[in-house]
């Protein structure tokens, strides 16, 4: 227990130095570009009007609280910090005076929900297909199911996006192309407007899965390859265990492992969004959000979108690190 507890104490650590890094990082980085967000803001402002320049000195004042941008450059790191550990990252420039945490939050439901399901019947569909295929290596309609799936993972998946699109958006239109849902749906509806929910993020999936699913294949079809030559496997088919049996409870349980801890690093980084995919079918994630962000100049909600995408990143490999121990007894804490 006491050697957990330090193993424990250590990935927290290290959680926290990975956080403090990126997050300073992607900071000199938005901080360095040539945009002035509080000048912007009364660009906007004024151009519709002459406004005397005691209204625009005290507009920019006030900004500059506003942004924290008040005072010398380490006051405005100190003052960005303060921020961010209560989750505030200052009011959106181009959704001006809109919080980024609040546009955050009404991305990241579409985003999770469509990677979150996405992400894990990849890892289900792959992985299954890739343990019948690397145990029963001569099955033909597994080795086809191979060759197709590694023929279609190195396409990009955006390439998959835009030839769905076209297939079922203008050569057989059954399925809608744009928006996370209709403009007219109704949300009182709970069931009608989840099944409009659930057809916008048809296409969306599709084109994720298509690829991804060819990457667990080929990783579970190589670890189970190898396994089934060890020793207690050999034995097992010798003793008259059923193939189900060994297959489920020999092979594949030991060849989890590895592919627990990238579905764990997949998981964190759907905070990222599918950036390409979401701009091509219109949907209203994280990367649709971050994209808007970048063109608009809004260097607030970058830096919000990717502080949230590193703190995910690295909670997920620190959740899958903390349960590596008590899950596989071979892996000791230290």
């Amino acid at each position: 227990m006491k050697s957990y507890l330090a193993y424990l104490a250590k990935r927290l650590v290290q959680f926290v130095v990975v956080v403090f890094i990126g997050v300073n990082i992607t900071y000199v980085i938005t901080h360095s570009t040539p945009i002035d967000p509080v000048e912007q803001s009364i660009s906007a402002a004024t151009s519709f009007g002459v406004t005397s320049p005691e209204a625009i000195e005290m507009m920019r004042v006030s900004l500059r609280q506003l942004y924290g941008l008040e005072g010398s450059p380490i006051e405005q790191y100190i003052s960005f910090w303060r921020r961010v550990v209560v989750g505030d990252f200052g009011p959106s420039l181009s959704a001006f005076p809109t919080p980024v945490s609040t546009l955050i939050w009404r991305a990241m439901p579409w985003t999770v929900g469509l990677l979150l399901a996405s992400t894990i019947m990849t890892w289900i569909i792959g992985n299954f297909i890739g343990g019948l295929a690397g145990y029963y290596r001569r099955n033909r309609f597994l080795k086809l199911l191979g060759i197709v799936s590694m023929g279609v993972h190195p396409i990009p998946y955006y390439i998959i996006a835009f030839v769905l699109l076209i297939i079922f958006g203008f050569l057989w239109p059954i399925l809608p192309i744009s928006g996370g849902a209709s403009m007219n749906a109704n949300r009182g509806d709970t069931f009608g407007f989840a099944l409009d929910v659930l057809l916008h993020s048809v296409l969306p999936s599709l084109s994720l899965m298509a690829v991804g699913i060819g990457g667990w294949f080929m990783g579970m079809r190589s670890l189970v390859s190898n396994i089934v030559t060890e020793d207690y496997v050999t034995y097992a088919e010798l003793g008259g265990v059923r193939p189900r049996t060994i297959l489920t409870s020999y092979v594949m349980r030991n060849a989890l492992g590895p592919q627990v801890t990238g579905l764990a690093l997949q998981l964190g980084a759907i905070f990222n969004g599918a950036i390409i995919t979401e701009q091509v079918f219109g949907y209203p994630g994280l990367g649709s959000l971050l994209i808007s962000g970048v063109h608009a100049g809004d260097y607030s909600l970058v830096l919000g979108i990717t502080s949230v995408s590193i703190i995910a990143v690295s909670a997920a490999v620190l959740l899958i690190d903390l349960l590596y121990p008590l899950i596989d007894p071979r892996v000791e804490a230290r």
